[in-house]
């Protein structure tokens, strides 16, 4: 094994790997030695003493993402091997989809790797300098288990400028897979990788579709409504749907959706929900079911005060629409709102709207999304599931 470089952390970065989470902060390295961007290396404690190998960063604030408890060669066998468990782990627990999250990067053991499969195409994102520059031995190691038809690399998220890296998206091997059509708890779903969100669609959501609409009924509200995917699934247990956004791209890809899988009851609008849901409180409208399952509104610590606020805002205009069995299904997105944190303010709101709320589900990301116990930031997806007394 090809000698690696070592880096010196500080007593309280070695007792953060020892409570079990991955990542080391710039503040904790004192000594980087020969370490360049990318690298991997030999993370060692104040008295020289290994604690394994990890990815090094010379511009994020985290500097260490720790692959490995022992010395491990960072190469196309160790890919392999990580893969294979991730790929393993997914046999286990994916089922009535051929779209889902194959790694889930710190959850996996693979920090800052994203892959997410569509049919026969994976879709890559590279996120910190280290997994960037080991995008080949990735692809080599994707090749060889999976023999996709295309590898696609979404590597245009925000987060790769901290790492001082190109927003980037292209074909790594393969073709340009185009549109694809996927399944999704038996509903077709068209996807484009190259030009969709995130990966292409929301994958996270996808076992909590199936919860909402084992309580939908009546006339629904679902809004933020993406490319559909609440909304078709609970247009099979509801009067009508009705489907708001404020992205009209994304309308045309829901009814588009809609259309695949002949589905007439639903309707799409392009509005602002926070706009909508007053309007409608407003004018006395009554509705059985609301879903909202808004974009991160706490992007970071410092805007968890203010994301609490709307979070709060948003609930509270929802459950005016509400009377006694309406359901309320709500969703944060943002690690940083704990669950606790979204149940208070939901709880908040119901009092300010005189609605007694009964929790029927307290659910979180689909399992092919796993959450590592002491990697906190790995849960993220928060979905309630509310009954109104």
């Amino acid at each position: 094994m090809t000698s690696l470089p070592s880096v010196r952390v500080s007593r309280k970065g070695a007792d953060r790997v020892a409570s079990g989470h991955p990542w080391i902060f710039s503040s904790d390295v004192t000594d980087r030695g020969a370490a360049q961007p990318g690298d991997a290396v030999r993370v060692m404690d104040p008295r020289g003493r290994a604690l394994g190998t990890a990815h090094f960063s010379s511009t994020s604030q985290i500097s260490l993402r720790l692959l490995s408890d022992r010395a491990d060669e960072i190469g196309t066998e160790f890919f392999r091997r990580r893969l294979s468990e991730a790929a393993r782990l997914r046999e286990r627990l994916v089922e009535n989809t051929d779209a889902f999250r194959l790694v889930h990067g710190e959850a996996d053991r693979l920090p800052a790797l994203v892959v997410d499969r569509y049919g026969d195409c994976l879709v890559v994102q590279t996120l910190s300098q280290g997994m960037d520059r080991c995008k080949p031995v990735i692809v080599e190691a994707l090749t060889g288990l999976f023999s996709p038809r295309a590898i696609v690399a979404r590597n245009d998220a925000g987060v790769r400028d901290r790492e001082s890296l190109p927003r980037e998206v292209g074909v790594l091997a393969g073709e340009d897979p185009g549109r694809l059509t996927v399944t999704m708890n038996g509903l077709r779903f068209h996807v484009e990788p190259l030009r969709g969100q995130k990966t292409g669609i929301f994958l996270d959501q996808r076992e909590n579709y199936r919860a909402a609409a084992r309580y939908a009924h009546g006339e629904a509200l679902d809004c933020f409504c993406s490319s559909g995917g609440f909304a078709l699934h609970l247009a099979a247990r509801c009067a009508h749907v009705e489907a708001v956004d404020s992205a009209a791209e994304m309308l045309a890809l829901a009814g588009e959706n809609l259309r695949a899988n002949g589905i007439q009851n639903v309707t799409f609008k392009e509005a602002n929900a926070f706009d909508l849901l007053a309007g409608y409180a407003l004018a006395g409208r009554r509705l059985d079911t609301v879903v909202l399952d808004p974009p991160a509104f706490a992007k970071s610590r410092s805007t968890l005060d203010a994301a609490a606020r709307g979070y709060k805002e948003i609930n509270l205009r929802a459950l005016k629409l509400l009377g006694s069995g309406g359901v309320l299904v709500t969703c944060s997105c943002s690690h940083h709102m704990s669950e606790a944190a979204l149940l208070e303010v939901v709880a908040e709101a119901s009092l300010d709207a005189r609605r007694t709320l009964r929790v029927i589900e307290r659910r979180t990301q689909a399992r092919d999304h796993p959450i590592l116990l002491t990697v906190p930031e790995t849960h993220y997806l928060k979905c309630l599931v509310l009954e109104v007394v």
